[in-house]
């Protein structure tokens, strides 16, 4: 099926019996809390606009009972089922200009990526069946889920049984005739309070050589019993002003640690265990960079355009737009969003078959946004900044533009051309990106957002073919370098 919003909701509220913790409460039930209700309103408008039809956007798929699921699970065999894809997922991206970074279509294409090239069938049957079943159980039943797959940052120059605490990092206690039960934590969970299921699988080299009772991959609802999220300090407590801070009071996602206080994972629901080798390869090996590295990009391009158009915006209010150097500025950051659409049109064009026969977009190009994106982001950000400057600092709040000082703020705070309240809501929104708390969330999430970048770039050398530059190189020595 495909799930609405209020389809959603009431999910999220019959999971009265999770354990999550935030500014020093215990919350039960997170549907009604004020700190998680707009971050599910989000959510929720998501799940809307995939029930909508005047959008113009597949929006779901069918599966072999011609039962509609949505399109983010679907298997891509065609260059059209890839365009589908990217269409829907774009959508979803621009109605939350990409401020949501855990929406569901990214962990759906997780799933979907583990489904499609059988990855866990080779640490035996029943773990390649145990993925199959619930890759169609979250299908059908169009869950939201989330994931969590980094070490709490303890001692990093340890590994894992090198640590003073042997369960700092989530391992096996016990093997059980009904399962395993793990023990310790692992993060960044982000919407996990707010997710229906969450998944857990290890990084690249994540795992050493002896250490099999971490070697962990599998899925649990998010309210399993011995589950607990710790959640960081948050920005809204639902009160803020949607007026002063137009990105924060609707895109803020909860981000959690999760902890493991002996939890059963039931046989079905793992995927992979005690297997070094497989979990090092598992990230590599399942199609999860280009899928799931597809739908950043979407993500990212929606974001960076936000960005842009603030900067232009922001420029373009007090005429410094006509100066050189600040249109080098816009010219500079304007040359990312085509430099990223590129690259994401090439991997659309040089899609590549798999050996289940599905086509999957092709990895080089998704893999270098994800190095540069977030250097792009960041010099986005610092454009906007800089083109503000103590402009983005001196703006009141809708409070004082209705209150006895309103006359004084509309004589000096108007623009060129711009009225005084048009200028400092687009102020509001250009800090709100940039400065306050959630827009320094938003800059240190996108540097990590695809994990530690030295490893990135690293890999996109490690695993590309280099065959065909090394020819050229070899041409060039030769004696007849026009040759071919």
């Amino acid at each position: 099926m495909i799930r609405s919003g209020q389809q959603y909701v009431d999910g999220l509220r019959a999971q009265s019996s999770k354990d999550v913790w935030i500014a020093g409460k215990k919350v039960d039930n997170v549907v009604d809390d004020p700190y998680f209700v707009r971050a599910i309103e989000a959510v929720a408008k998501l799940y809307d606009l995939q029930v909508a039809t005047g959008h113009g956007v597949r929006m779901s798929a069918t599966d072999a009972a011609g039962e509609p699921y949505g399109i983010s699970f679907m298997v891509p065999q065609t260059t059209q089922d890839i365009a589908d894809r990217r269409n829907a997922m774009e959508l979803w991206a621009n109605a939350t200009f990409g401020m949501v970074g855990r929406s569901p279509d990214y962990c759906n294409t997780v799933v979907m990526a583990f489904e499609e090239t059988g990855f866990f069938h080779q640490v035996g049957a029943d773990f390649g069946k145990n993925l199959t079943n619930y890759y169609n159980y979250c299908r059908k039943n169009d869950l939201f889920l989330t994931h969590a797959i980094v070490n709490p940052q303890t001692d990093r120059s340890k590994n894992s049984a090198e640590q003073e605490n042997q369960y700092a990092h989530l391992g096996v206690v016990e093997e059980r005739a009904d399962g395993l039960i793990v023990r310790g934590a692992k993060m960044l969970a982000t919407h996990g309070p707010t997710a229906d299921e969450i998944i857990v699988y290890p990084l690249p080299g994540s795992v050493a050589k002896g250490e099999e009772k971490y070697a962990l991959a599998f899925g649990i609802p998010t309210d399993t019993p011995g589950l607990r999220f710790i959640c960081r300090e948050p920005f809204d407590d639902g009160t803020m002003s949607r007026w002063d801070h137009p990105l924060g009071s609707r895109f803020e996602e909860p981000d959690a640690m999760v902890v493991f206080d002996d939890v059963l994972i039931p046989w079905e629901r793992v995927f992979l265990y005690n297997n070094v080798d497989l979990a090092n390869r598992l990230f590599t090996s399942a199609s999860i960079q280009n899928n799931s590295g597809h739908q950043t990009a979407i993500r990212g391009l929606a974001k960076c355009k936000l960005l842009v158009g603030i900067a232009i915006a922001v420029s373009r209010s007090v005429k410094t737009d006509v100066f050189l150097h600040v249109q080098e500025q816009l010219g500079e950051i304007l040359g990312f969003l085509q430099l990223i659409e590129g690259a994401l049109h090439l991997a659309e064009m040089k899609a590549e078959r798999t050996e289940s026969g599905a086509l999957r977009p092709a990895w080089p190009p998704l893999q270098t946004v994800r190095y540069h994106l977030p250097r792009m982001y960041e010099r986005i950000v610092q454009v906007v900044q800089v083109i503000g400057a103590g402009g983005l600092l001196i703006n009141p709040t809708r409070a004082d533009l209705l209150s006895d000082a309103g006359a004084d703020i509309a004589a000096y705070y108007r623009g060129a051309g711009v009225d005084s309240e048009s200028r400092i809501h687009l102020g509001k929104l250009a800090w709100d990106a940039t400065g306050t708390q959630f827009g320094q969330r938003m800059l240190q999430y996108e540097r990590y957002y695809a994990g530690d970048p030295v490893r990135v770039a690293a890999t996109l050398y490690m695993r590309q073919n280099v065959d065909e530059l090394m020819a050229m190189v070899k041409r060039a020595l030769s004696e007849d370098a026009m040759g071919v």
